[in-house]
C-alpha cells in the first residue's frame, strides 16, 4: 500500500495550427468530430471548443449539433431521391415520344391531323345559367 500517493494527470498542450487543422477537417466534412477524437486521442467536448473557438461558420452562442452520420444519410437519399426522378423523367420520355408517334401514324394512315386542326369550331362554352 502507498500512502499520499497522488496520480498526476497528463496534461497535453496542443498548438494552435493543430486545433485549427481538426477544425477545417471538421468543416470540410471529411471527418466527424466522433473521428476526430479517435484518430488524434482528444477527447470531443476538446474538440467542440475548438471548433467554437476558431470555427469560419459558427458564432459565438451558436451551438453546435452534429447528427450520427447526418451528411452521408443526407447524401445517400438526395441520390436516391435523384434516381427516382431521373425515372420519373425517362417514363414521361417515353410517353412523350409514344404520343408523338401516336400523332404522326394518325396523320399519314387516317390522314386525321391532331396537332393542326383547324375545322374545328370553337366552343361557345356551357351557355348561359338563369340567375334565380
Amino acid at each position: 500500500m502507498k500512502p499520499n500517493v497522488r496520480l498526476l494527470r497528463k496534461h497535453r498542450r496542443y498548438s494552435d495550427e493543430f486545433k485549427k487543422q481538426i477544425v477545417a477537417d471538421f468543416e470540410i466534412g471529411k471527418f466527424s468530430v466522433y473521428q476526430l477524437s479517435r484518430l488524434h486521442g482528444v477527447h470531443s467536448t476538446l474538440i467542440y471548443r475548438w471548433i467554437y473557438k476558431f470555427s469560419t461558420f459558427n458564432e459565438k452562442g451558436v451551438r453546435v449539433v452534429e447528427m450520427e452520420n447526418s451528411s452521408s444519410k443526407k447524401m445517400k437519399e438526395m441520390e436516391a431521391r435523384i434516381k427516382e426522378l431521373e425515372a420519373a423523367l425517362g417514363r414521361k420520355q417515353i410517353q412523350v415520344d409514344y404520343f408523338e408517334k401516336m400523332i404522326e401514324l394518325a396523320k399519314t394512315e387516317l390522314d386525321i391531323d391532331i396537332k393542326k386542326n383547324y375545322s374545328t369550331p370553337q366552343s361557345t362554352g356551357s351557355g348561359k345559367t338563369k340567375k334565380k
